[in-house]
């Protein structure tokens, strides 16, 4: 009998997560020269990371040889969300802590709830914890409250939420959200995943971190992965209430994160300037791609987030018409929407470049 087959069937059962198509891969696969071709498929900030980051990063490399020390950042993400140190868990980027969560709280025999067209992690970490998905129906590609609430099962131990969801942008306005997990019993872990919610709109935006007080299931999660500019260097980190956090970091392997990664997101987390810039870039990026998408006649989920989900008539042979000309995007039938397509927001020429290449893909 084969190794593999020794195995649990959870395990095999699982589908790899596939990433955005990488610059270098396009390039030997279709011989187009690196320069010439443009990612926007990963949700990765267009400015790169800020000077401060940079510049942090390339001082911390004299002390690589030596184990990372937490402490500075943690206290530093302590101290912007007006918690105790022992709150803030570490993540080898925030897929990281979303995997801690489902080892700590999911296991065969229990199940997890999530609303479909939501992130790809949240059924790998819950697979590969032993756990049963259950998928709820979404409500226009975004999350409906009322089935993800009437998903739940005795057996439920976390649900998972994305706001706002990736891949298709979608935004549950934060008083909707809070009933919502108010609703949630509170023996059962709510993952709040907020990748993208310094895009958010002001008007938008609230202190979900402050809820911890009040609802001691909620572990709410964030990275330095998109608008901070540091993906390359994989860090992000949760917050929940001290003993949750504890169990987390029971399980977390003890230098998950590295030293450059720590002294890159403790540089970005004060360059409220680059933040502002990049928050900037997007809102207008996001106008000239949607205004480009109508005046294609193409369809879009509205997006609250740096990318843009929207139909085609054919999502493959467009995504393989775009990958010719060297522009990458992101094709999201994995997803459940085999005909839409998501693009990340670029620096102004590169949205320019998507588009032309689309309109000649049509």
């Amino acid at each position: 009998m084969s190794i593999v087959l020794q195995a649990p069937a959870y395990i095999r059962a699982i589908s790899p997560y596939i990433p955005g198509k990488p610059i270098t891969e396009l390039a030997r696969q279709m011989g187009i020269p690196v320069e010439k071709i443009v990612k926007l498929a990963s949700n990765e900030n267009p400015l790169g990371m800020s000077p401060k980051a940079r510049k942090a990063v390339e001082a911390a490399l004299a002390g690589v040889e030596r184990y990372p020390d937490q402490f500075d950042l943690i206290a530093a993400l302590a101290e912007r969300h007006g918690v105790a140190t022992g709150q803030v868990v570490l993540g080898n980027g925030s897929n990281d802590v979303l995997d801690l969560a489902a080892r700590v709280f999911l296991a065969p025999g229990r199940s997890a709830v999530f609303s479909r067209h939501a992130f790809a992690v949240y059924p790998l970490a819950s697979m590969a914890a032993g756990a049963e998905c259950i998928v709820a129906p979404a409500k226009h590609y975004g999350h409906d409250p009322a089935a993800m609430l009437a998903a739940i099962r005795p057996d439920t131990r976390i649900v998972w939420i994305a706001n706002p969801n990736n891949p298709t942008g979608n935004f549950l306005p934060q008083a909707e959200l809070r009933a919502f997990i108010d609703k949630i019993p509170a023996d059962i872990a709510v993952v709040l995943d907020e990748a993208y919610t310094e895009y958010l709109a002001p008007a938008d935006r609230a202190d979900t971190v402050a809820w911890i007080k009040d609802l001691p299931n909620l572990i709410v999660t964030r990275t330095f992965s998109k608008i901070y500019g540091l993906a390359g260097l994989r860090i992000g980190y949760a917050v929940a209430r001290a003993d949750v956090a504890d169990l987390l970091n029971r399980v977390r392997q003890p230098f998950n994160v590295n030293n450059l990664a720590l002294a890159g997101a403790l540089a970005a987390l004060d360059d409220h300037g680059f933040v502002a810039e990049s928050f900037e870039l997007n809102r207008r990026g996001m106008e000239q791609i949607v205004a480009g998408l109508k005046r294609l006649g193409l369809e879009h989920i509205p997006s609250h987030g740096n990318f843009v989900t929207f139909e085609v008539k054919d999502g493959a042979a467009v995504n393989g018409k775009l990958l010719q000309q060297g522009v990458i995007v992101r094709p999201i039938g994995g997803y459940g929407l085999p005909n839409h397509l998501r693009v990340t927001i670029g620096l102004e020429t590169e949205n320019a470049r998507f588009l032309e290449a689309l309109e000649k893909s049509l």
